[in-house]
């Protein structure tokens, strides 16, 4: 059969083919087409091409219930463990704390501790210890912010007079600094060397039984000629120096007295019939005396509890007190009444001591925190912070930028009051630290006395160990250096004084 013939089965055979190859060139055409769509939507951005997987819808919905479910039965499990008061007062009190409603319509107390429980398990149980820190914190930072109230005119014009009279004190004092500072290094170093010769030829001169019961503090006169000393048994005593012989008998305390003292300018320029010394005792009475009677000229009355100090200023109006009500109080002795009555001491203040200017007062407090007030404009221009426990003692050095700090955790602390830190820590003794004296001349060594019987001399500066003074039986409780800088005297609990000197 030929090409050309027209039989209709040829016919139908061609009609057939054509019609497939249409259809192959229209399927071909169109997957061009679609390759050419896919390109363009590509190119424009619409189409993404990235691979990552890919998950059913169903399957994602079904692992986050499951999520659920799992997180839902471990917060069951941590609010099974929670233990949770059952005062309900300390639920509300937890509630609150965590700013969540105290109660809610309808609930008890058994309901209420519940939903303490759930809170917690979902928050943790440190929220709890957390938000009580945070509101112990803003507690502290409150109580800790300095505040003001008006003071009376008297303390005006106290402060103005402390001003007058401790500038000229300064200018003097820093004219000696200058005046030292140019004396040559050799025989600075020579009279140093001599100073520690003698000090470590320190013996005891003088042992003296003062009372039936504990002394608990001793003081020089300014003349350098007496000894006064104060006893648990409400006594104090005058002791002439260096015989020891008893000169008179101070009668008025009934019950431990922790200090007593004299005015800076009592055996000197004093009459002996004014006002020479003051004493305080744990009754909180503080008591004013003569030199010519062993009654009190006069009481000073206003604390209401233990009186553990009393210092003179040095300019011998004023006097010092420091309570364990926290505060210590300034007293002017020429208007007879109260000027100042300052807080700032979270426990009981212990001891108190003026700088030798005048224009500074010091504070050791049971808080194991001391301070440094400037009597001129009130504020606290210093705060001493490091001792581990109680402070028991502070003083002042003559170089007017020392100061010296003993604790109950049997270390002194030097101060430098012009960097406002402590310089140097003495591991000084193996008991409480009760009390601490720099030389009164100069303030080349400083003497330390502890409650584990000794007595110690460290040279300045360096505070290396000098000389132990070694002799009482019990705990030393006060110690002092004569103004002419020949004697020490020491006095402890087993009811002696011991009056130290070189050979």
């Amino acid at each position: 059969m030929s090409d050309d013939d027209d039989s209709p089965l040829v016919k139908k055979s061609r009609i057939y083919y054509g019609s497939l190859e249409e259809k192959e060139r229209e399927r071909l055409g169109s997957k061009d087409g679609a390759k050419a769509g896919v390109k363009a939507g590509i190119a424009a951005g619409n189409i993404n091409i990235s691979s990552g997987e890919t998950m059913d819808i169903e399957d994602r919905a079904i692992n986050e219930r499951h999520t659920e479910v799992l997180a839902d039965f471990e917060r069951r499990k941590r609010a099974r463990q929670i233990a949770v008061s059952t005062d309900d007062a300390e639920v509300k009190a937890c509630l609150r704390a965590l700013g969540e409603p105290i109660t809610i319509f309808g609930e008890g107390p058994a309901e209420r501790r519940e939903r303490l429980r759930t809170v917690l398990s979902i928050v943790g149980p440190d929220a709890l210890k957390k938000s009580r820190k945070d509101d112990e914190k803003v507690k502290v930072k409150e109580h800790q912010q300095t505040w003001y109230h008006e003071g009376p005119a008297s303390l005006k014009e106290a402060r103005l007079w402390l001003a007058r009279f401790s500038l000229p004190r300064a200018v003097k004092r820093l004219e000696a600094a200058r005046a030292h500072k140019e004396i040559p290094e050799a025989t600075r170093t020579v009279k140093q060397q001599e100073l520690h010769k003698n000090l470590r030829n320190l013996n005891n001169f003088c042992s003296q039984i003062g009372d039936e019961r504990p002394i608990s503090f001793c003081q020089f006169s300014p003349n350098s000629k007496m000894l006064v000393t104060a006893s648990w048994s409400g006594l104090c005593k005058l002791w002439s120096i260096p015989d020891c012989n008893l000169v008179r008998t101070l009668r008025g305390h009934e019950t431990i007295v922790g200090s007593i003292g004299f005015h800076p300018q009592a055996t000197i320029s004093l009459e002996k019939s004014d006002i020479n010394l003051a004493s305080c005792a744990a009754d909180g009475t503080v008591k004013l005396w003569s030199l010519d009677s062993d009654e009190p000229v006069a009481d000073i009355e206003g604390h209401s509890m233990r009186v553990s100090r009393v210092a003179w200023h040095p300019s011998g109006r004023f006097l010092g007190t420091s309570c364990y009500d926290n505060s210590w109080r300034l007293w002017d002795l020429e208007a007879q009444e109260e000027i100042l009555h300052q807080e700032g001491h979270s426990k009981g203040i212990h001891d108190l001591a003026f700088h030798p200017d005048g224009s500074l007062a010091g504070t050791g407090g049971l808080d194991a925190f001391g301070r440094v007030w400037d009597l001129r404009t009130g504020r606290c221009v210093m705060f001493l912070e490091g001792h581990l426990k109680e402070i028991y003692t502070i003083h002042f050095s003559p170089n007017g930028y020392h100061a010296a700090t003993g604790s109950g955790d049997n270390t002194v602390k030097v101060w430098d009051l012009r960097y406002r830190k402590a310089v140097y820590t003495i591991p000084a003794h193996q008991n409480l630290v009760s009390s601490v004296r720099f030389q009164p001349t100069d303030g080349h060594f400083l003497v330390s006395v502890a409650y584990d019987n000794m007595a110690k001399v460290w040279s300045q500066p360096g505070w290396t160990p000098i000389k132990t003074l070694a002799g009482h039986e019990g705990k030393v409780m006060g110690v002092d250096m004569s103004p002419d800088g020949q004697l020490i005297a020491t006095c402890s609990y087993d009811r002696t004084f011991k009056l130290w000197t070189s050979e």
